[in-house]
């Protein structure tokens, strides 16, 4: 993972001045948008909304798999989920831009690669809460600064990591299921996959562990289990659908509760 974020802003400004609808692929992620407005984000290294819901409980892959058969083809899976009553509409929407973000910040935050769109392809989940490119960019480098703040070897996001001896330091009970399956082994992005938990939040707690000595990276990353000086103030995965559709004007996203999801999100355990 880059300490810096990949500059693909231009093109992002050209399709939303568009209004476009497709898919923004990059090496590591797609960007779905709808009318200009990011309306889903995948990435290899994020989980996606359905195994963030089904490792909650809040959904079982049932759920998903019945409402992929009655509105897949129509791209409209979110609204089916809605529909049926095992989900409110709230509650949603919070579960999406959580993963939304999470996806969109591995899209973005890579500086190789490609970047392509593909015109007129939809996602098969539909529309949530659309959010705008600008929004969605200015987050994910937000997340790059929180990260570097924390500890500034980004190379821990990608490399196998390791458990240290922890010489009698009490772990709370958040952190001990990702202590247990730092085996020198697994990566981050495999851990999150593994409890469920959204990617981005277990680099932040990965890059906490590395800075307070409990984990190192089993690849050597260059100063793993030494505490940098303080910063400066300052599941179910359905093969893609294609459709050209229309969609009326996103509404704006709220940023009281993006500020919310952040937060909650990002607290220290």
């Amino acid at each position: 993972m880059s300490n810096r974020l990949s500059v693909v802003s231009p093109m992002l400004r050209r399709l939303t001045d568009e209004r476009a609808t497709g898919v923004l692929i990059r090496d590591h992620g797609a960007l779905y948008l709808v009318d200009g407005q990011v309306v889903h984000a995948e990435a290899a290294a994020a989980p996606g909304l359905d195994v963030l819901t089904a490792a909650s409980g809040r959904l079982r892959a049932t759920d998903w798999e019945d409402a992929i058969a009655e509105a897949g083809a129509r791209c409209q899976v979110a609204r089916q989920l809605v529909d049926s009553g095992v989900i409110t509409a709230g509650e949603l929407e919070i579960c999406h831009l959580g993963a939304l973000f999470d996806a969109a910040f591995f899209t973005l935050a890579t500086r190789s690669g490609a970047t392509r769109f593909r015109y007129g392809v939809t996602h098969w989940l539909g529309p949530v809460r659309p959010v705008s490119p600008g929004a969605v960019e200015r987050e994910s480098m937000r997340r790059v600064r929180l990260l570097n703040s924390i500890w500034p070897h980004p190379e821990v996001d990608t490399a196998p990591v390791r458990r240290r001896p922890n010489h009698g330091r009490a772990i709370s009970p958040h952190r001990r299921p990702l202590l247990d399956l730092a085996d020198g082994v697994r990566t981050p992005p495999t851990i999150a996959r593994e409890l469920g938990r959204p990617a981005f939040n277990t680099l932040v707690e990965v890059r906490r562990l590395a800075a307070e000595g409990l984990i190192d990276a089993s690849a050597g990353v260059p100063g793993a289990g030494v505490r940098p000086p303080p910063p400066a103030e300052g599941a179910v995965r359905p093969k893609e659908l294609s459709a050209a559709t229309a969609h009326e004007p996103p509404p704006a996203p709220d940023s009281a509760l993006l500020r919310r999801i952040r937060e909650a999100l990002e607290a220290p355990r």
